[in-house]
């Protein structure tokens, strides 16, 4: 959904790329994917189930791929996956997943149905 490297000012006191950096990256996939999805606004209620496996570095090119695992009648449920190619390395490695909740809103912020598939 979403390629980008994270810079110097992303990282965290160990030299690693802050936690918050990446899960703001994969609400912003996952935003447009649920959108998409729900034909409209939507907005992020929930993230459930983070695991962070590795830690990214900065030279990184980092990946977000997401897809819908399931619809309510006003909200979806997103599997994220955070995908990494270290610097001189083109091997790919899931470095973070979890799963965002997000809710379908109308032009006044009220939840809404999201549409039939």
């Amino acid at each position: 959904m979403i390629r980008s490297a994270p810079m110097p000012a992303d990282m965290n006191g160990n030299g690693d790329i802050f936690g918050g950096w990446v899960l703001s990256q994969m609400d912003i996939a996952g935003g447009i994917i649920a959108a998409r999805r729900a034909q409209g606004r939507v907005v992020t209620v929930a993230v459930d189930a983070m695991t962070f496996h590795q830690p990214i570095k900065v030279g990184d090119i980092v990946s977000i791929y997401g897809r819908v695992i399931r619809v309510g009648r006003s909200s979806m449920a997103v599997k994220m996956e955070t995908i990494v190619a270290r610097r001189l390395d083109p091997t790919e490695i899931k470095v973070t997943e979890g799963v965002y909740t997000y809710v379908a809103i109308d032009e006044h912020g009220r939840p809404r149905p999201v549409p039939a598939a």
